[in-house]
């Protein structure tokens, strides 16, 4: 049978839809200039350049009602393009609703990947394949593509199979078929990267398989070298419409081009200043060229926003206008000023989680001079997963009610659990249940049947597991690698416990030993999946929580009894996630945290990506402002602990480019010697911060100029700082310093360990009296 025996399908409408004369138009109304701009330009490529809260779900689908009762297409012969497909069932439901009837007869509204699967498997000859073929999940291909690194001698845990599927995850999204990965790819994973892919796709088509990128990647090779194919298609699907453009990959790029080659009629929704992916394949660059790949484009510029305060945008506006590679647009708004946008510093990262959580508390209760905002309507976006451990910290303890949106909770994580395993078996040895997860993570060569011995011994002998699998070795039971290395953990768990009580070694010496030691760190370390770096960050923001507690027992026990009272399911919670996760979200009250330089802007994005890395960064800036709709507050910390050691941090170079016409600077009581502004219950947000010296950057100094009626006494000591602030400085007043970032200096004040420095180049600075050395000891 005919791959166009089906076209049957396109055809099965009625053409009465064809005949139709202009109707009432009700789902026109409501929309503003630009809007209806947009939905009535039916003929040849659109781009609707759509800023944040502009609309564009509403403009995209009144195009798509418009083109049916204009009679200018069938449903059928409409292609829409989703990322997600919540998107694509919200798009189908308004349409339906702007209809006044049930939408069906729509087959080609859906996501990239759907649509791709049903030409597919049309297809699916074409590339030797049949159209019954599987689709391979991601714990498949993995499975598959170990099987071929280990029939080539290459060792795993050096070069691991989960790295060599992102290779060509990402050679797949840029439309790279084996012979066709640039030179400049060709020492990839040890330089047997490209030999092993056209091994992979050749095991894959023996298999009737393809994966995720295979649904796309198939589709262009087929549309390329199929003349005859791409020519039905593009008659066929008459008007072509994208949502989130700026997302797109080469391959989903590819694939347009092709469908819209011939007549031209490609409507593109999409905002520049918004493409946040890059990491995972999208190219900003595809929304930027629209105009030079389809001449005499016509590009509507949604630019009136219905989400938030005019404060709110300026701020935002203020930011993006940073980044040089961008089409520009002006939000604007016809809501009331509102609030300005808050920013706030605080001593470190436990303080400033502490003071959000006293903030939300009052906001809900109404006390700071506005309405009040239920727990549901405000969100923390913080630019990495690791933040989120202070904030649930102190949410668990004051029993505040929050949800982690895109990911698990802190203590939830894999890395996490594993490594309280360790714990947990250290400080009590007849934890079973702990010593299953860790007796083989990471691989030890100990699988099932070696598991399994163990267990049989213990059980024969009435011990615990760690118990039992001494015995086992002493009687030889188990032997080779997996032996060695069990006899390797268990001595280690010995060493372990028996520095427990060791007065010489804190416990969060202890723990940072256990995870070396055990080869936790070494494995997350060596694995060069993306999610490697996270689970790292995750694992030292565990032992930094270790420093509030006694010992490893009380931390276990706070854990323990934090996560069991955390049971409610129902009720209104705050919403906690990761700037990446909140795209396309919005709430009346957001808390962006952690505006350091190193932590957003990220420095691995900058120092990985550059320039581009940066502008992406700027970018997911502007997301963040730009999910709030009311209120808006942004916060950095003075001092953050980094590796088990208190660094200095630099105020975000985003917070020099927010506009200082609609920021208001914010100050918590003992805080540089504050004791008013927002943090005052019966004050107003209106009331600024007296003159936060700490910093000393261009923007910085705007903001205190504006700010500065009074001057500023040193920080008070944080209510929990783990390190002994009050201890004398060994340094005296006057005297000559030198700091790695900030260079030399000369001592204006002390107290206890914080000493106020005046930097020869970077002004005046208060920073911890460990992060000095005499000027005198610096060695030229």
């Amino acid at each position: 049978m005919s791959s166009f025996d089906e076209s049957d399908a396109f055809e099965s409408a009625s053409l009465s839809a064809r005949a139709m004369a202009a109707r009432p138009q009700p789902y026109l109304d409501g929309l503003n200039p630009a809007q209806r701009a947009a939905v009535e330009q039916l003929e040849g490529p659109v781009l609707m350049l759509a800023g944040a809260g502009t609309g564009k779900t509403r403009a995209l689908t009144a195009r798509i009602v418009h083109l049916m009762q204009q009679g200018r297409a069938r449903p059928n012969e409409i292609l829409a393009v989703t990322f997600t497909n919540k998107a694509a069932r919200e798009m189908k439901n308004r349409v339906g609703s702007m209809l006044g009837q049930q939408i069906e007869g729509m087959p080609w509204l859906g996501t990239f990947h759907a649509i791709c699967v049903k030409l597919l498997r049309r297809h699916a000859e074409l590339v030797g394949l049949k159209s019954n073929f599987t689709i391979l999940d991601t714990d498949d291909q993995l499975r598959l593509l170990k099987q071929l690194v280990a029939a080539e001698g290459i060792d795993d845990k050096r070069w691991p199979a989960r790295m060599l599927s992102g290779i060509i995850d990402d050679w797949k999204n840029r439309a790279l078929l084996p012979d066709k990965v640039p030179a400049a790819d060709a020492g990839a994973y040890n330089h047997k990267g490209v030999e092993i892919y056209a091994q992979y796709q050749q095991r894959l088509k023996d298999l009737n398989a393809c994966d995720f990128g295979d649904l796309l990647l198939h589709m262009v090779t087929i549309f390329q070298t199929h003349e005859d194919v791409l020519a039905q298609y593009q008659r066929w699907f008459r008007y072509i419409l994208v949502d989130e453009y700026q997302d797109t990959n080469v391959a989903q790029y590819l694939w347009l081009r092709l469908l819209a080659g011939g007549h031209k009629n490609i409507c593109c929704v999409g905002d520049d200043d918004q493409s946040i992916y890059g990491w995972r394949g999208a190219e900003v660059g595809n929304i930027l060229r629209f105009e030079k790949d389809f001449p005499g484009a016509h590009v509507v510029r949604l630019e009136q926003n219905y989400r938030s305060t005019p404060h709110i945008l300026a701020a935002a506006s203020g930011v993006i206008a940073g980044n040089k590679g961008r089409l520009g647009k002006t939000l604007w708004t016809e809501a009331e000023q509102g609030e300005k946008v808050r920013l706030i510093g605080h001593w470190d990262g436990d303080e400033e989680a502490r003071w959000v959580g006293e903030e939300i508390e009052a906001m809900q209760r109404g006390t700071r001079g506005l309405r009040a905002f239920g727990l549901d309507s405000m969100a923390i976006l913080v630019r990495a997963s690791h933040q989120m451990r202070s904030f649930e910290d102190r949410f668990l303890t004051i029993g505040l009610p929050y949800r982690v949106i895109g990911g698990p909770r802190f203590y939830e994580r894999l890395e996490i659990r594993d490594a309280m395993a360790y714990f947990r078996v250290v400080t009590s040895p007849d934890d079973d249940l702990a010593f299953e997860r860790i007796v083989n993570t990471p691989k030890r060569g100990l699988g099932d049947v070696a598991q399994q011995k163990i267990q049989r011994t213990a059980r024969e002998h009435g011990t615990n597991l760690v118990e039992g699998a001494r015995i086992l070795l002493a009687h030889q039971g188990i032997g080779g690698k997996g032996g060695a290395q069990l006899r390797l953990l268990i001595d280690g768990i010995d060493r372990w416990s028996r520095m427990v009580g060791d007065a010489d070694v804190s416990h969060v010496e202890l723990a940072e030993i256990i995870l070396d030691e055990s080869g936790y760190t070494g494995h997350w370390q060596n694995d060069k999946t993306p999610e490697a770096p996270g689970r790292l960050e995750n694992l030292k923001e565990l032992v930094k929580a270790l420093e509030q507690f006694e010992n490893l027992q009380g931390f276990l026990e706070h854990v323990s009894l934090i996560m069991d009272n955390e049971t409610e399911e129902g009720g209104e919670k705050v919403s906690i996630m990761t700037l990446h996760a909140a795209k396309g979200l919005e709430f009346p009250a957001v808390f962006l945290p952690g505006w350091e330089d190193g932590l957003f802007p990220s420095q691995r994005s900058m120092d990985e990506s550059g320039q581009a890395g940066l502008e992406e960064e700027r970018r997911l800036a502007y997301v963040g402002i730009t999910r709030a709709e009311e209120i808006c507050t942004i916060s950095f910390v003075a001092n953050r602990r980094i590796f088990g050691q208190w660094q200095s941090a630099m105020p975000s170079r985003f917070i020099d480019e927010l506009p200082e016409d609609h920021v208001d600077v914010l100050t918590p009581p003992g805080l540089y010697g504050g004791g008013f502004g927002a943090a005052m219950p019966t004050s107003t947000l209106h009331e600024e911060a007296a003159n936060a010296n700490v910093y000393n950057s261009p923007g910085w100094r705007r903001l205190q100029a504006r700010s500065g009626q009074r001057g500023m006494s040193q920080p008070a000591e944080a209510k929990n700082m783990t390190i002994d602030m009050t201890a004398s400085s060994s340094f005296t007043m006057g005297e000559r310093v030198f700091h790695q970032k900030f260079g030399y200096g000369t001592i204006q004040g002390i107290e206890g360990d914080k000493l106020e420095v005046a930097f020869e180049k970077a002004g005046d600075k208060k920073v911890v009296a460990k992060f000095l050395s005499a000027a005198d000891d610096v060695p030229f």
